[in-house]
């Protein structure tokens, strides 16, 4: 029951991740321009001030051609054959700020867009267009020290293969090769793998200009595949999280600790992941309290009491329980009082209230996608391994 639960909170979650309102075509501003993500010289897709977005897609002997958009592609944006033979179409509304996923459907027959660069989401690699956010110089790419996304390949014996990783070390790190760090491991969401929290979550950006700013202790985050077993979209109740967790906890981290200048212990050490990433996080961590100090859930659970209280040593080990969401997915809780294992704010409440360090944050004006999660990981990491 509690496997079917997760399945269905990520299908009212994915339900409510765009925003496509109906518009007068003629309040549509003409100004738009390149998508941030389009392929080098490519015009198209465009956005606009507004937030539109506009696609063309050269497809001469096609008959039908649409956009969807969103995790899994759903609705559509229905493009019409010009003279010159392209497709072209503009959303019915204007979309949330920050990235999206979406496809195209020719002739009933799914492709990426070659107009714009593929990210990979819904367990392929799908097209991914950029909406200006008005927030988004924290995660812009900015002229100040930047640390390097290092891919490694660490052996797992209880998978029998090498599994690989990406690791965040930030600006300065080879320079002291005495200095040690703290380390922050970010999981990702349901159908996407190790590459998204830098692709589409900016997390190496977000922490350069962090630490720019003098507003976060500079630390390590690693990034690996958190799937053990292959599953298709509406199958999650049949996902066991005992042979990731053995990946994670048994082989990635003593791997990490052993080639990089970490700081080992319990209280250097936090977990963080996205959606069915932070399902996994909760699990993980609460059976690993002697391993993990910093908790956070970014659209993917609460922590109520009844979670502190089953959980020997809760209170005394957990230095911070963070959670956020989207506010979009807070609304579409409706009548549904338990969609995230409880009210995510009077949880955090009363774990405040009994003296635990927990912080719940909403994102402006989103829902279930990466600018929930980019700002989330924003908010987190200042909180992060306090003296």
């Amino acid at each position: 029951m509690k496997r079917y639960k997760i399945v269905f909170v990520l299908l009212l979650a994915f339900a409510g991740s765009l925003c496509l309102a109906q518009t007068n075509p003629a309040a549509i501003t003409e100004d738009f321009k390149p998508s941030s993500l389009n392929q080098p010289g490519q015009e198209y897709p465009q956005v606009n001030s507004q937030g539109y977005a506009r696609f063309r897609i050269i497809a001469p002997q096609a008959d039908s051609v649409k956009v969807s958009l969103g995790l899994g592609g759903r609705g559509g944006t229905v493009l019409s054959k010009g003279a010159d033979n392209a497709w072209t179409g503009t959303t019915a509304g204007p979309l949330d700020e920050g990235f999206h996923y979406y496809r195209l459907t020719v002739d009933g027959g799914t492709f990426n867009d070659p107009g714009t660069l593929n990210f990979y989401g819904s367990i392929r690699w799908e097209s991914g267009i950029e909406i200006p956010a008005h927030d988004q110089d924290f995660y812009a790419l900015k002229d100040v020290p930047h640390g390097k996304v290092e891919q490694i390949l660490f052996p797992s014996k209880s998978t029998n293969t090498s599994r690989r990783a990406f690791v965040y070390t930030p600006p300065g790190y080879d320079k002291d090769l005495t200095k040690r760090y703290p380390v922050l491991y970010l999981q990702h969401g349901w159908g996407e793998d190790e590459t998204a929290w830098s692709n589409q979550g900016r997390a190496n950006l977000i922490m350069d200009n962090l630490i720019a700013e003098g507003k976060i202790k500079p630390f390590l985050i690693v990034m690996t595949y958190g799937m053990t077993n292959e599953i298709k979209f509406g199958g999650l109740r049949n996902f066991d999280i005992k042979p990731f967790q053995t990946v994670l906890v048994d082989e990635l981290i003593p791997y990490v600790d052993a080639n990089f200048r970490t700081l080992s212990d319990r209280s250097n050490r936090a977990m963080a992941g996205l959606s069915m990433g932070g399902m996994e996080t909760k699990t993980i961590t609460m059976a690993n309290l002697d391993k993990f100090a910093y908790i956070g859930l970014f659209s993917g659970g609460t922590f109520s009491m009844d979670d502190v209280n089953k959980t020997p040593d809760f209170k005394e080990k957990v230095k911070l329980a963070f959670v956020s969401f989207g506010s979009r997915e807070l609304e579409n809780r409706g009548n549904r009082p338990n969609m995230w294992g409880g009210d995510p704010k009077a949880n955090a409440d009363s774990l405040k209230q009994a003296g635990i360090n927990s912080v719940f944050y909403i994102s402006p004006n989103t829902a279930h996608e990466f600018l929930s999660w980019r700002r989330s990981l924003r908010e987190f990491a200042p909180l992060l391994f306090k003296e």
